[in-house]
């Protein structure tokens, strides 16, 4: 028989297995992060199909709403616009590290692409030359139901992502968020890097 002390540990090392097992231990950062800069943030609950997170108010560079069939044609042009502005076509001609990750609002068949700020520019960022570019205050809502993937984004794999994040979010405390139609994709690399892809679906809640 064991002594009320070493009782005491096992039932502690228990316990806190248990809440090992149920919250999980996050997602860990994407990869891009270690040389890319983005976006910080809290993580409030983690579970094995979904993380509930917190962002810190920044600023981001939003393309305008885009009508389009695919989500790779939306989410296409909209990048090229943003990205020929951090490329320099700006009021002060400079050229904007690039950012992680790179965000996609999908409404139905309407996608708007957002690059974020570097911390450099975050009080003041050099004016577009085009009206077609804004900068916006992210996130409009207080949390973010994050569920993480691999491969490419495409029309068939995003449905899929996007039904998996809404059933795991029922029966939780987080589930008003599954009735939610709105949603951002997330996506952490370059559509030249084939293999070991981060890309996120995120639906914005208070």
């Amino acid at each position: 028989m064991c002594s009320p002390r070493i009782a005491l540990c096992l039932f502690v090392a228990f316990v806190s297995s248990i809440l090992s097992e149920c919250n999980g231990q996050g997602y860990k950062p994407a990869p891009t992060c270690a040389r890319l800069e983005c976006p910080s943030y809290s993580v409030v609950q983690s579970e094995k199909e979904f993380e509930i997170r917190n962002y810190n108010d920044a600023l981001w560079v939003s393309s305008p709403k885009i009508e389009s069939n695919t989500y790779r044609e939306g989410a296409n042009k909209g990048f090229r616009i943003i990205r020929d502005y951090y490329r320099g076509n700006n009021s002060q001609q400079v050229k904007i590290n690039m950012t992680a990750p790179v965000l996609v609002d999908v409404k139905g068949s309407t996608y708007a692409v957002h690059f974020y700020v570097p911390q450099k520019y975050q009080k003041s960022i050099p004016a577009p030359n085009s009206d077609e570019i804004k900068a916006v205050k992210i996130p409009k809502y207080k949390y973010a139901a994050v569920r993480r993937f691999d491969g490419f984004i495409t029309n068939e794999s995003i449905p899929i992502q996007v039904a998996a994040l809404k059933k795991s979010l029922q029966g939780t405390p987080y589930q008003r968020a599954a009735a939610i139609d709105v949603y951002t994709v997330a996506g952490y690399n370059s559509p030249f890097n084939p293999v070991n892809r981060v890309n996120e679906i995120v639906i914005w809640f208070d």
